[in-house]
C-alpha cells in the first residue's frame, strides 16, 4: 500500500552549527537555495549555518532564516532522490509553520524567507523590550499546568507531547511557577535558556508588526494540507492563513494537536526536515509510527530508499 506522507519543519532550538553544508555540497538544488538566501538577504547566513559560532547562529535573526532555508534544502534533496511524491499533509513547530507554507507553495521561498527574516526580527525586538523567560514542565498533565498558569499569571507557549508543556511569561513569574510546580503534580520543572518570553502576551509587539507585514504578503491556497500550530487544524484561504500567522506569535502552540490531526489525514510515514530529531521525539510520544529525520546527505538517501 503506497504510504501517506506527513513533513515535520523543525523549529528554533534545533539549529547545530553545520547544518546544511553536507546538502549544499552534495547536491545542487541545496546550493542554490543557500545561495539564493544570502542574496536575498545581503548577507553570509550560508557562513553562519555552517561555520557558527554557536553564539552567533542561535541569534534569532540567524537562526530562524538558517533553519527555513536548511529545511527547505533538504526537502529539495529528497525530491531530486527520490522525485516527486504525494504529501498528506504538513505541519511545522513555529517558525517551522512559515517552512509548511513555503513548501506547500502558500508564498515562493524568496516570499517566505523575507517573512521569516521579519518576524525574527520582531520578536528580538519584543525579547528586548520585555523581560521574560520560559520553563519545560516534564511529567505535567494540561489541566495541572492550566492552573498553575492561571495561579502565576504565566501563558502557556507549547502543548508538545503527553507530559511536555512548556510556560512562558515574564522572568520572575515563570521562575515563581517553576518554584511551585511539584505543589500542582509536575514531576519536574525546569528554566530553558532562551532570548525571551515566545508565545506568551510579551511578543504582542512582534504580533502587531507581523499582522501589517502578512497584510501585502501574496498568499495562494497550500498544494497539501498544512495544520496551524494555533487551532490544530488546516487553514485553506489567505485569510485564514495571515490570521493564524500572525496568532502564532502570542498564543500557544498546539504540536501534539497537530500531530492528531495528522493521523487523523491518515498520515503513516512522517518525514522530520531540519537539524536535531527533536520532532520525530516528540511525536514517537504521541504515537508509535513510522518517522524519519532528514537533516543530511545520508539521511536523504535513507529516506528515499524508504519511499
Amino acid at each position: 500500500m503506497p504510504k501517506k506522507i506527513a513533513l515535520l519543519f523543525a523549529g528554533q532550538g534545533a539549529q547545530a552549527v553545520g547544518m546544511g553544508r553536507d546538502l549544499a555540497e552534495r547536491f545542487s538544488v541545496a546550493a542554490q537555495l543557500f545561495r539564493q538566501a544570502d542574496e536575498i538577504l545581503g548577507r553570509k547566513l550560508s557562513d553562519i549555518a555552517w561555520h557558527g559560532p554557536m553564539e552567533e547562529l542561535t541569534k534569532t535573526s540567524n537562526c530562524q532564516p538558517a533553519l527555513y532555508v536548511h529545511s527547505i534544502a533538504a526537502l529539495g534533496a529528497l525530491r531530486d532522490v527520490a522525485g516527486e511524491f504525494p504529501i498528506t499533509g504538513a505541519a511545522g513547530l513555529s517558525l517551522g509553520e512559515m517552512t509548511a507554507h513555503a513548501a506547500a507553495e502558500t508564498f515562493d521561498f524568496a516570499t517566505g524567507l523575507k517573512l521569516v527574516q521579519q518576524r525574527a526580527e520582531f520578536m528580538n525586538e519584543a525579547c528586548a523590550g520585555t523581560l521574560g523567560g520560559m520553563a519545560a514542565l516534564i511529567g505535567a498533565a494540561e489541566n495541572d499546568v492550566r492552573e498553575l498558569a492561571a495561579a502565576e499569571d504565566v501563558d502557556i507557549a507549547n502543548i508538545n507531547a503527553p507530559g511536555q508543556i512548556v510556560i512562558s511569561g515574564e522572568l520572575a513569574k515563570v521562575e515563581g511557577a517553576v518554584g511551585v510546580a511539584k505543589e500542582y503534580g509536575i514531576r519536574r520543572a525546569m528554566m530553558l535558556n532562551v532570548a525571551g518570553a515566545y508565545h506568551s502576551r510579551l511578543m504582542e509587539s512582534a504580533y502587531e508588526k507581523l499582522e501589517k507585514v502578512l497584510a501585502d504578503v501574496p498568499i495562494q491556497v497550500p498544494r497539501f494540507p498544512v495544520i496551524s500550530n494555533v487551532t490544530g487544524e488546516e487553514v485553506k484561504t489567505p485569510q485564514q492563513i495571515r490570521r493564524t500567522l500572525r496568532d502564532q506569535v502570542t498564543r500557544t502552540v498546539r504540536w501534539a494537536d497537530c500531530m492528531q490531526r495528522l493521523l487523523e489525514l491518515g498520515s503513516d510515514f512522517f518525514i522530520e526536515l531540519g537539524p536535531g530529531g527533536v520532532l520525530a521525539g516528540l511525536l514517537r510520544r504521541i504515537k508509535n509510527i513510522d518517522v524519519v529525520s532528514v537533516a543530511d546527505g545520508g539521511s536523504v538517501r535513507k529516506c528515499a530508499a524508504m519511499l
